[in-house]
């Protein structure tokens, strides 16, 4: 265990892949000083947490798995290595217990990732981690060393091993803004564009629309889409009006699907069934039916549970002579087509798609171009929904990166 004291290894950036990765190398005895350029660690962990912190999911293996989409592939060892029973059983180490909600969602008893975060830091620092807060990475100097700008210089060091923990690029007040991907492209280590994932769309919206309904959620309905390869996709849920868009759950769910065909296309339309419990022919009858002396609005409530923003929609997306003809107005009940513009900006989403392509990496995350420097957590190339899928994946790679580096530094001794 002793043999890996002589060495010392800088973490940059305290997220949970950062914070992982020290763990695991602080453990074997190796000297970790750990760099953010914010005033504390876990900002975006600790936001990430506000509306309870959902740890991971207990779905099985191989559909778990399947939620990395393109990027399952590469990320399958890293989860098997750490998956989310390991996960489980390592906060309650912490002693933060944990409960399996209706959806197989994972959560802190409390809800909540102040204790679990201020448990696992006390733990880092009783085992010797150094934290080195308002400490801005700026790359590498001539001589090979990092930069760091601190509130009173400018520092230079020379660790024997680096882990790259920088995040994506959403929620950049909270220290993942991106702008190492140029300074990572010029030590020949290749990204992929960051892009939204998990982020709300925009759809242009009349003035009247958007001032009655902004903030109104939309339940239940089915979305539906055609994805890249033709094929029909759909989903049940529920999501939000916004100011400008759509936001929510269900388009979050999608949202990988619906920007690559918004890239591709320029655009992408998103069929909503707006009474999911009833057939088009049921709703077809219903609306037919004879309203005599009640409007229509009183009508499509009592007949096909159509009121409020779904109503909202409808007169959006119809004529008002389509509204009073019985098989366009059914129709749009069951098909009501949404158009999809662009996706709303990356600081915005809740993560990000895009960073430093696996290709460029060994399997242990080092970087093929620069020996030494391993990279993890959301700043690769990877992408997932929300759930847990997130967390554990950035975990997981902060100590597949961990273990890299210990493998690395005993290959040098």
């Amino acid at each position: 265990m002793h043999e890996l004291q002589k060495y010392t290894v800088a973490v940059i950036g305290g997220g949970p892949a950062g914070l992982m990765a020290a763990e695991v190398l602080i453990a074997q005895g190796v000297q970790v000083d750990l760099y953010d350029a914010m005033p504390s660690v876990g900002r975006k962990f600790l936001l990430a947490g506000k509306g309870g912190m959902n740890l991971t999911h207990t779905e099985a293996e191989p559909a778990f798995v399947a939620r990395y989409g393109a990027r399952a592939t590469q990320l399958a060892p890293m989860l098997q290595d750490f998956n989310p029973d390991a996960l489980r059983a390592w906060v309650h180490e912490l002693g933060i217990p944990t409960f399996v909600g209706s959806s197989g969602r994972v959560f802190p008893t409390d809800m909540k990732a102040a204790p679990l975060l201020r448990a696992w830091l006390k733990r880092l620092r009783d085992a010797g981690v150094r934290f080195h807060m308002r400490h801005r990475w700026l790359g590498w100097d001539e001589a090979g060393q990092l930069r760091f700008r601190t509130p009173e210089q400018e520092l230079h060091v020379q660790p024997d091993a680096i882990v790259l923990a920088l995040g994506g690029g959403s929620w950049a007040r909270l220290g993942s803004d991106g702008k190492w991907l140029a300074m990572l492209e010029q030590q020949g280590i290749h990204s992929a564009p960051l892009q939204a994932a998990n982020c709300g769309f925009e759809v242009t919206w009349s003035a009247h629309f958007r001032e009655r309904y902004a903030g109104e959620p939309v339940k239940p309905v089915i979305a539906a889409y055609t994805d890249q390869q033709g094929q029909q996709q759909q989903r049940q849920g529920e999501f939000v009006i916004s100011d400008t868009g759509v936001e929510g759950s269900l388009i979050y769910a999608l949202s990988s699907a619906l920007r690559e065909q918004i890239n591709a296309s320029g655009s992408a339309t998103l069929t909503l069934d707006l009474a999911p419990g009833k057939s088009a022919e049921r709703v077809l009858e219903e609306v037919s039916h004879p309203r005599g002396s009640r409007s229509m609005a009183s009508h499509l409530q009592s007949k096909v549970g159509i009121a409020g923003v779904k109503a909202g929609l409808l007169h959006e997306y119809l004529t008002k002579e389509e509204y009073t003809q019985p098989d366009k107005l059914a129709a749009a009940i069951k098909a009501l087509p949404l158009r999809l513009q662009a996706a709303r900006p990356i600081d915005e989403a809740i993560s990000s798609a895009g960073g430093v392509l696996f290709e460029t990496l060994d399997a242990q995350l080092m970087a093929r171009s620069k020996p030494g420097v391993f990279c993890a957590g959301e700043m690769l190339d990877w992408e997932a929904p929300t759930g847990g899928y997130l967390l554990t994946a950035c975990f997981a790679s902060g100590r597949t990166a961990g273990l890299g580096v210990l493998a690395w530094l005993r290959a040098q001794a």
